[in-house]
């Protein structure tokens, strides 16, 4: 003998059968009308509510079961299938990662003048004071490493060399962005970098070497660095975030600068990898420095120019880097 809630469930259904089958033919057609449109989205909000009434009160049916897949197909009709993965390559390279970029570039020419400005004072600090140089090594191992900085270059293979610089200094960048909600990870990072630097060319200087310093880190150096600037950049962006999310809540601003900006990786391992095929490939030949010094210079301007001019194209059109409505979820309004 059936149960109360099964004589319910069935009295239930056979109220709404002729709205579940109506919700399976709309799901089922490939073209709608603007007036069939309007229903099968009625049907589906009205089918919603009625499963969660079946659940809520039976549990798993084979009525709920057979509603939900009517309601998937409906849900499919019109939302779509989701986008096939390269059909989306176009519009990430040209919409959403230079508009990414493009939000970070003033921050990227901060940085890049705090890490000149760092590096000066610590090259001039350390020739000033020859206390400072031999803190950092007796005189044959600074001239060791003098030595050492032309033969580096050379040393390997033009494809391994590549390979080993690419991904130390794509995981370098990488971190630099992932953990830069903790602001001090990134910081410390092109601290430490422009420090290096600065010694560098200290210990080049002393002797005689600066000119050859400056001819062996600009071929590659240039696109390198400034790619290092933009991941600081994008790290400390993500911090503010936190810091400051304005009249977002600090969930959604992580979760917004996060996703527009972590994207920033992919280009930054592009850009890196272009930069570790001119110092394992380029900086090594017996070319003018005026032509491998300019190969450098071209990549950088490549750079500037796609995070610049395609990037404020794509801001101007309303691009931020983001993942579009659909695939962020819904999001909630805020005043200002």
């Amino acid at each position: 003998m059936p149960s109360f809630k099964q004589m319910d469930l069935d009295a239930y259904s056979a109220a709404h059968r002729e709205e579940w089958d109506r919700l399976a033919r709309l799901g089922s057609k490939r073209r709608f009308s603007g007036i069939e449109a309007d229903e099968l989205i009625d049907r589906y909000q009205s089918g919603a509510s009625q499963l969660s009434a079946i659940k809520t009160t039976a549990g798993q049916t084979v009525q709920g079961d057979r509603l939900s897949l009517w309601l998937s197909r409906a849900r499919l009709r019109f939302t779509g299938a989701s986008a096939n993965v390269l059909s989306q390559l176009p519009k990430f390279f040209v919409a959403q990662l230079p508009a990414a970029l493009y939000r970070i570039r003033w921050l990227c020419l901060v940085i890049a003048a705090a890490t000149f400005l760092i590096a000066f004072l610590y090259g001039w600090w350390a020739t000033a004071n020859p206390q400072v140089l031999s803190s950092l090594g007796s005189e044959s191992e600074l001239e060791a490493y003098t030595k050492q900085f032309v033969s580096y270059y050379s040393d390997f293979s033009g494809s391994s060399f590549t390979s080993v610089v690419w991904t130390n200094n794509a995981f370098l960048a990488a971190q630099c962005i992932a953990f830069g909600i903790i602001g001090v990870y990134p910081a410390v990072l092109l601290f430490t970098n422009a420090q290096n630097l600065g010694y560098s060319g200290a210990i080049m200087n002393h002797f005689g070497e600066l000119d050859t310093f400056f001819l062996y880190i600009a071929p590659h150096g240039q696109l390198e660095l400034y790619s290092l600037f933009v991941a600081g950049a994008a790290g400390l962006r993500i911090f503010w975030a936190w810091i400051a999310p304005g009249a977002r809540g600090r969930g959604r601003a992580l979760a917004e600068e996060g996703r527009a900006l972590f994207t920033i990786v992919i280009g930054l391992i592009l850009s890196l990898l272009v930069s570790g095929l001119i110092e394992g490939f380029v900086t090594r030949q017996p070319w003018p420095w005026p032509v491998k010094i300019g190969i450098g210079t071209l990549a950088l301007a490549c750079f500037v120019v796609y995070q610049w001019v395609l990037g404020g194209r794509a801001a101007r059109a309303g691009e931020t880097g983001d993942l579009d409505e659909f695939e962020a979820g819904a999001r909630q309004l805020v005043a200002g």
